[in-house]
């Protein structure tokens, strides 16, 4: 076929609405076949004499109704796939009901699409469902023999040894990170975590009226200097650090830091709260918090990040301490009663059977190849990522604000966090955190991350003509 170029003439839409509805009209005239190629991005800018940003835009609504489909490193093609807004509702497949709106707002992990590790999956799910009754009664608190061996075995991965009196299994890391809180401090009083940290810390916190008080950080981790002042100064119930893959910055503290961390609080005997949520997806990192001071650190490794968001199952290792133990098992039975058997049955399935082992890797080179996505379309330097990781944290050119920034990415269907959420004392930065997991196909990242790319490349005053 010849080059499709567009009479943008033909509709009173918003140039970029006008991009897809005419890729509709011309593939119901025929002037567009399904497998068409379309111009690259630039081309039809440079053709049509507006913005490439406009272009980038009209291409991802036409991928929203159907129209286009991208692939990386070849380009967008006419799928053929008619709007939905020509043809009469349909009722939504079973199978579809649950389906998310895709978003880069959240930080999960990428789903697998090899349909040999779904079939292993899957036959884990039945073999787990075949003795099903027994999962629908009342078990005892903490977990199952077999689901604590289990969880031993996991935590063991990041040389977390800990008795099966000490293991508890939970019902994801967020219920059990408000339980160890609610017994560390009172309202009022003050827990230390990293200046830029995990906002589900910052709700719970603010549920419990208790103080956050933000430490500085450099590429190691907070600061040792800084952690002993606030000792001084704060008398802190607890310090909470999530030192692997940090969320949102995506650091992991050095083991020498680590170990100055652990050094300092063992003399002022302040708590360590470890959440670990992303400590399992480095084949080699340095050795967990836990492993250092096991009678101060509260240990949480949920699956969440590793194996999937739904699962919402983590493993807690309490310290050596009787009455602590004691407390955590009261305040998370007076909130949780136990974690589901049926949920923590399967994770227990994959993790003796290997499946938790091939997702682990599944996860580890899907991140690997997204994270080289973003490589070839950001300057070197100008984000802060990890190999594996499954966000880039992004700091703000050519007077962007997070604000605008975070509008204009939704405005063409992107989610991003502004550094706002992540921020514990002081004026938050130019920054966003933006995902790259989640249930998004790799080539729709790709076009999503092209378009932010560009955005990027101009000053903020070239998004005001789309709100």
């Amino acid at each position: 076929m010849k080059t499709w170029h567009p009479d943008l003439g033909r509709s009173s839409s918003p140039l970029y609405m006008a991009i897809a509805d005419l890729i509709e009209l011309d593939l119901k005239s025929g002037q567009l076949s399904p497998g068409d190629k379309l111009p690259t991005h630039r081309d039809l800018a440079r053709r049509l004499a507006i913005d490439v940003t406009t272009v980038a835009r009209g291409y991802v609504e036409a991928q929203k109704r159907g129209l286009v489909q991208s692939h990386v490193g070849r380009g967008t093609f006419v799928s053929g796939i008619e709007s939905p807004r020509a043809n009469p509702p349909v009722a939504t497949p079973p199978d579809d009901r649950r389906a998310a709106v895709l978003d880069l707002s959240m930080n999960m992990p990428p789903e697998p699409d090899d349909p040999a590790l779904i079939a292993r999956m899957r036959e884990g799910l039945a073999t787990v469902s075949a003795d099903l009754l027994p999962l629908l009664r009342y078990q005892g608190f903490g977990g199952a023999a077999m689901d604590k061996e289990a969880a031993a075995s996991w935590l063991g991965r990041r040389d977390v040894r800990a008795p099966a009196e000490r293991i508890f299994v939970t019902p994801g890391a967020h219920p059990a990170l408000l339980a160890i809180l609610s017994i560390l401090a009172k309202p009022g009083e003050t827990v230390l975590s990293e200046n830029i940290t995990y906002p589900g810390l910052r709700s719970i916190a603010a549920q419990l009226r208790l103080r956050i008080c933000g430490l500085p950080m450099d590429a190691d981790g907070i600061l040792p200097d800084a952690f002993v002042d606030a000792c001084k100064r704060e008398q802190p119930r607890a310090l909470y650090l999530n030192p692997t893959l940090q969320n949102p910055l995506t650091l992991t503290m050095s083991q020498a830091r680590r170990q100055a961390i652990v050094d300092i609080a063992r003399h002022y005997r302040v708590p360590v709260i470890e959440d670990d949520a992303y400590g399992f997806l480095p084949t080699r990192g340095p050795a967990a918090l836990a492993s250092l001071a096991p009678e101060l650190t509260w240990y949480i490794g949920g699956l969440s990040k590793c194996i999937g968001a739904g699962l919402r199952v983590a493993y807690v290792a309490a310290p050596d301490d009787s009455r602590s133990l004691w407390s955590f098992a009261g305040a998370m039975r007076s909130g949780n009663v136990m974690a589901s058997p049926l949920t923590t049955a399967l994770p227990t399935r994959w993790i003796g059977d290997g499946t938790a082992d091939a997702i682990l890797a599944f996860l580890r080179a899907e991140a690997a190849a997204r994270q080289e996505i973003v490589a070839g379309l950001l300057p070197a330097g100008s984000y802060s990522a990890d190999a594996v990781s499954f966000n880039i944290w992004l700091p703000l050119p050519h007077g962007w604000t997070r604000s605008i920034f975070s509008a204009h990415m939704r405005s063409c269907g992107l989610g991003v966090v502004a550094s706002d959420a992540f921020t514990v004392d002081g004026t938050p930065p130019e920054a966003v955190r933006v995902c790259l997991g989640g249930p998004i196909p790799r080539a729709q990242l790709q076009s999503a991350l092209e378009f932010m790319a560009h955005a990027l490349e101009g000053p903020p005053e070239m998004a005001g003509s789309f709100f």
